[in-house]
């Protein structure tokens, strides 16, 4: 079984934003493969399906970023599921956008949403799919740059961005983390 758990902020007005580019990936990967995700549980939308032949759930946390990890711990409890399971998918701003890295701990570099799950998890070791977004221009207020839609340059390369973290997420089902470290981190 893997987890991913796609970080973002719930409600329309949030849904096209950099902060919400967690979701974007999960939904990307959840249609590509007929998985809906509509249950709610665990302060969260859930779905599951069955990708080359492993069960795997996806979970978008409903707390507001912030909170992202009472969702994730939610989870694991009820489904005792194991942290060397869970890919936590999430923005990034020290990441060129269009670019991703896959990191299996760290701290939180400023994201409220892993610092919630690092301290839910009691652990900076978990695997991450960090989705580059890029820094705002000196002087813009970061909040509000992460909190806005895509320009439209990087409007035209989403699709892009979308296909290569649901590559990412398939070859991890079938492959080692640090095998797709290797194959992603380009």
């Amino acid at each position: 079984m893997k987890w991913f758990v796609g970080l973002g902020n719930p409600g329309k007005q949030y849904e096209q934003t950099r902060h919400n580019i967690g979701f974007m990936a999960l939904d990307r990967f959840a249609g590509r493969h007929g998985i809906k995700i509509t249950t709610s549980k665990c302060k969260a939308l859930l779905g599951e399906g069955v990708v080359n032949g492993q069960k795997v759930y996806l979970l978008k946390p409903q707390t507001y970023m912030n909170l992202s990890g009472e969702s994730i711990r939610a989870f694991m409890d009820f489904y005792k599921a194991s942290i060397e399971d869970l890919v936590v998918v999430y923005d990034d701003l020290d990441t060129p956008y269009g670019n991703i890295r896959l990191r299996y701990q760290g701290s939180a570099g400023g994201h409220n949403g892993i610092k919630s799950t690092i301290a839910h998890l009691g652990t900076q070791s978990f695997n991450r799919i960090r989705m580059g977004i890029s820094r705002p221009a000196p002087g813009r207020d970061i909040a509000d740059y992460v909190l806005h839609t895509f320009s439209k340059d990087e409007n035209a390369q989403m699709a892009a961005v979308l296909d290569k973290t649901s590559d990412a997420m398939e070859h991890l089902l079938t492959n080692s983390f640090e095998h797709t470290m290797a194959k992603f981190n380009v």
